[in-house]
């Protein structure tokens, strides 16, 4: 009886600390002040190892990785798998804006992946400080590029959100500063669209 009871409460324990819908949603970047995570003067930053290979994702995607532009091949000589955000080169005046996965889901969509924005051929930041992972809270949406600024929009998923139907997006805002050191991306401000 002891082990019954030591069980039941051990169970309820467990519900009790279970999330409301099943999944935890740690919080975001986009929950804090934001603040800037690029420098000027940096290098694309390293992609760390996936669970598969680059060769094998690319192989098992069929992918065909755009390597033509010099923003392209730096994403690629770091260890990224270089992509276009939604399937369209973000090339505008000397902005370029390149994804980088090192992964991809069953459906060969991005998975710890970033978008990388170059100035006049020069690495500027990311769009985001940490990896992001296709239909999951803080993935990036659609990105806009303007002469000295971009916006980009990220999906706001809550702990009961369906993967297909996040519950919201927020669109960051961002200035591109040119200093001596190289130009750098930086958030500006956070949006709620919806």
């Amino acid at each position: 009886m002891a082990s019954r009871t030591a069980w039941a409460l051990a169970a309820a324990a467990l519900l009790m600390a279970a999330p409301v819908g099943g999944q935890s949603i740690p919080a975001s970047w986009l929950d804090q002040p934001l603040k800037s995570w690029n420098t000027a003067g940096a290098a694309v930053p390293k992609a760390s190892a996936g669970d598969e290979t680059k060769e094998s994702v690319i192989q098992r995607c069929r992918l065909a990785p755009p390597r033509s532009t010099s923003p392209e091949r730096a994403v690629d000589a770091a260890g990224w798998i270089p992509f276009w955000n939604f399937d369209q080169q973000l090339v505008r005046d000397e902005i370029e804006i390149v994804g980088g996965m090192t992964g991809a889901d069953g459906m060969c969509r991005p998975t710890a992946y970033n978008l990388f924005v170059f100035v006049g051929g020069r690495f500027a930041g990311a769009l985001s400080p940490a990896s992001m992972t296709s239909r999951l809270d803080s993935s990036s949406g659609a990105v806009r590029v303007q002469p000295q600024s971009l916006t980009a929009d990220f999906s706001r998923y809550a702990s009961s959100d369906p993967l297909c139907c996040p519950s919201s997006h927020v669109t960051v805002r961002y200035r591109i500063d040119r200093t001596d050191a190289g130009p750098v991306v930086a958030p500006v401000d956070v949006r709620t669209r919806r």
